[in-house]
């Protein structure tokens, strides 16, 4: 059974000018980086800066990555907000321009009760011209949403699946048990760490930071997982965990986002400015982290 929302979903960062517009061109170029590995395309969530973007920006994005989508493509983006309203009129203009579906996390700012979390979403999908994925990651929102809540709301006509980026291996065990056989409801595993391992085990998908820079990984780990060939899953796996360590390792969250750009920018995809509040770090870490990317694309023998 292969599920309409499934594989290879790209994160993808948002490229940035000088003067923190879009940068099309880099649009471009990333977009076919994406199309030659065979992955998705989800623009506007945590990689991409999302929350720091103006609406201006994320709606050109969107308007952008539909224009450069190809036929075989599924495009995502990401439509989380404080505000419902705002969600909402987002999603919809998503929708109009060619996104064929969108993902929420939870607001941030207030800790909700589980039932205040389900009434969110419900009041979220009910106004949607499409359909939505829930984002659950505590990392940033410092809410995790109960698997059982989310199993109430994957009944709703507009919700379509889960993307889970909390690391825990309970939760995946127990939604893979809920979800694997159903046709019309997708987990995918945003916990990178664990994509392999995820797909082993019957998850529909994977989410991958990584996969900005080399997507093929995760094109050549799922194929490895759909012929049985666990042993080479996991050599994917491993170069994803070492290409992920040079960027996110000793760093924040924010802090290896620009550091993924920095590496980008080195694939010759995109630049590095950051939209505040994220900012660069100093020139010594960029070059020490070029200089680690490149001994490990000699390493592992891969060429830009």
């Amino acid at each position: 059974m292969k599920k309409k929302y499934r594989g290879v979903v790209v994160p993808l960062v948002t490229p940035l000018t000088e003067t923190y517009r879009l940068d099309v061109a880099a649009v471009e170029r990333m977009m076919g980086n994406l199309q030659a590995a065979e992955a998705m395309p989800f623009v506007l969530g945590t990689t991409g800066e999302a929350t720091s973007l103006p609406m201006s920006v994320k709606k050109a994005y969107a308007n952008e990555a539909a224009r450069l989508k190809s036929a075989d493509m599924l495009l995502y983006a990401g439509i989380s907000g404080n505000c419902l309203e705002e969600s909402v009129e987002l999603s919809n203009y998503c929708f109009d321009v060619g996104v064929d579906a969108v993902c929420a996390t939870l607001p941030s700012y207030y800790a909700l009760s589980d039932s205040q979390m389900k009434r969110y979403f419900e009041q979220l999908a009910d106004q949607l011209n499409g359909p939505l994925i829930i984002y659950n990651i505590f990392a940033t929102t410092r809410m995790s949403i109960p698997i059982s809540l989310i199993d109430e709301l994957s009944y709703h006509p507009n919700i379509v699946g889960l993307k889970d980026s909390e690391r825990s291996t309970e939760r995946l065990a127990e939604s893979v048990a809920l979800w694997a056989d159903r046709p019309d409801f997708s987990h995918f595993m945003g916990w990178a760490a664990r994509s392999a391992h995820a797909l082993l085990a019957g998850s529909d998908g994977l989410v991958p930071s990584t996969g900005n820079l080399f997507p093929g990984i995760y094109r050549d780990m799922l194929k490895a997982v759909e012929e049985g060939d666990e042993e080479k899953a996991f050599y994917y796996q491993n170069q994803s965990d070492l290409f992920g360590h040079v960027y996110q390792s000793g760093r924040t969250l924010g802090e290896s986002l620009w550091a993924l750009k920095v590496l980008m920018q080195e694939n010759g995809l995109c630049g590095t400015t950051m939209m505040p509040p994220l900012q660069p770090l100093s020139e010594q870490e960029e070059t020490e982290l070029k200089t680690a990317f490149a001994d490990l694309l000699v390493k592992e023998e891969i060429q830009l």
